[in-house]
């Protein structure tokens, strides 16, 4: 009976580790920053900001994006969230990011400072309306791509 019961209690607290480590949120090392709105974390993971669109490499303020991106993420400890997607038709991972430590939120951030559009990509749209705000905010106090528009 008791061995049993320990058993069970194993089988449990297995369970119970397992949905932790494969269903919460996770911090990891940004190794490179592709864009505004890409990075590389460690093991050699794609990462795409959910919620927002930065320039490409033929748009204005490009590099200014790209810039702002390495400035916040690379080489430290971010915070990976899920919406409800995990991966996009590339391979790559969709997330909320935050840096460690003074959790900052990189999406918004990105927004807040005019280098990105608050864009929906439904089911994943958790945090959009704040996004949205923050975009409403930076065309109004025309920052980075709003004082081109």
């Amino acid at each position: 009976m008791v061995v049993i019961v320990l058993r069970v209690a194993l089988v449990i607290l297995f369970l119970s580790i397992f949905v932790a480590c494969c269903t919460a949120d996770y911090s990891i090392k940004v190794v490179d920053v592709i864009d505004g709105d890409t990075i590389v974390v460690e093991g050699g993971l794609l990462v795409r900001y959910i919620g927002i669109d930065a320039p490409e490499k033929n748009e204005g303020l490009y590099l200014q994006a790209q810039k702002a991106n390495e400035e916040l993420v690379r080489g430290k400890r971010v915070r990976l969230e899920k919406d409800v997607s995990d991966k996009d038709n590339y391979g790559r991972l969709l997330r909320y990011v935050y840096v460690d430590g003074d959790g900052v939120f990189v999406n918004a951030e990105l927004v807040r400072s005019g280098l990105a559009d608050a864009k929906a990509y439904p089911p994943d749209v958790k945090y959009q309306a704040y996004l949205d705000a923050l975009e409403k905010e930076a065309r109004q106090t025309k920052k980075g791509l709003w004082a081109q528009r």
